[in-house]
C-alpha cells in the first residue's frame, strides 16, 4: 500500500520522537517533505539549494545502509534503554525502506555537518529526515 507524502511525513515524525543522532553532540531528527511538482533527480547542487547552503559547501553522499549500520545492531552489553533505541532505529529504517526508494544520505559541511537522509516517494517527491553531526 502506497502512502501519501503527508502520511510518510507523519510516520517519520512519529518514529523519530525522542530519538537523537549521537556523535560528539546529540541532535534530534526532523522529518521533511520536498515537493517539486516535477520529476527532479536529486544531486549535490539541488540538495545545497534546497537546504540554503552555499554551492561551495562540501557534500558527501553516503549509502543509506552504511549510515545506519552501527545503530541497528543490538549488543549484549546494551541496557534496556539502549536496546529500545536500537529497536526504534530498526523500525525507522524498515519504514523508510518500505515507503521510499533511492535512499541516500547527504552530509553537508565540514565539521558541523547537516545530514539529510532522503528517499523518493511514490509521487516522485522526496521525504526524509534532517539532523546534525559534529565530526572533528
Amino acid at each position: 500500500m502506497a502512502l501519501t507524502n503527508l502520511e510518510i511525513f507523519e510516520q517519520l515524525d512519529e518514529l523519530v520522537k525522542g530519538l537523537l543522532w549521537m556523535g560528539e553532540s546529540d541532535y534530534p531528527f526532523e522529518a521533511f517533505i520536498w515537493e517539486f511538482g516535477e520529476g527532479i533527480l536529486l544531486n549535490n547542487e539541488i540538495v545545497l539549494k534546497i537546504t540554503k547552503h552555499s554551492l561551495e559547501t562540501t557534500v558527501k553522499v553516503i549509502e543509506f545502509e552504511v549510515f545506519f549500520r552501527l545503530v541497528m545492531i543490538e549488543r549484549n552489553w546494551h541496557n534496556a534503554q539502549e536496546s529500545e533505541v536500537v529497536r526504534k532505529y530498526q523500525k525507522l529504517v524498515s519504514m523508510m525502506k518500505q515507503y521510499l526508494s533511492d535512499l541516500k544520505v547527504y552530509k553537508v559541511g565540514e565539521v558541523r555537518k547537516d545530514i539529510y537522509i532522503v528517499g523518493k516517494t511514490n509521487t516522485e517527491d522526496y521525504a526524509g529526515l534532517a539532523t546534525v553531526s559534529i565530526e572533528t
